[in-house]
């Protein structure tokens, strides 16, 4: 399994295209696992994502998205794999969502992250197969933990341990 933050990137949001995709125009208001938001939410924070990564690759805050879809996800995507190709991209430095200083290297890979497990409660809250490609799954696992749980719940990103 490849631990290449571009490529695990490339292949989760591959995957939480197809799922977005699928979503449809009367589900945008359901609950979500995520339960502070709706999928119209979970669609936008996904989507903010790409800007995220797209704002940290151009030194500029990121404008958050409102009442995106899979059409802005897709261009997001493609946007952020095109920005990663320069070279040395991700031995730059950008700031967390946390707010401490890391790589774009690291955002890359906790954006990753983020996706594959938004990916799961997208699926979950649509309908959709909410299967995730074990090796993806397996490389989420290992980056996650054991400090990001702490890191998130001490963010308010993360909620309490089950």
């Amino acid at each position: 399994m490849s631990t290449d933050p571009i490529e695990l990137f490339r292949r989760a949001t591959e995957h939480a295209t197809r799922v977005m995709e699928a979503v449809r125009p009367g589900q945008l208001a359901a609950a979500t696992p995520c339960t502070e938001w709706s999928v119209q939410e979970l669609v936008d924070h996904m989507v903010g994502s790409t800007e995220y990564l797209l704002a940290s690759l151009a030194g500029r805050e990121p404008a958050p998205p409102t009442g995106a879809g899979a059409a802005d996800y897709r261009t997001g995507v493609a946007r952020v794999l095109d920005g990663l190709a320069a070279p040395g991209v991700l031995e730059r430095t950008c700031t967390s969502p946390l707010g401490f200083e890391w790589t774009v290297g690291q955002a890359v890979a906790g954006t990753f992250m983020d996706n594959l497990v938004h990916t799961w409660d997208l699926a979950a809250a649509t309908g959709q197969d909410a299967t995730l490609d074990p090796e993806l799954v397996a490389a989420c696992t290992a980056m996650f933990f054991p400090t990001m749980p702490e890191m998130g719940r001490a963010g308010g990103l993360i909620g309490p341990a089950v």
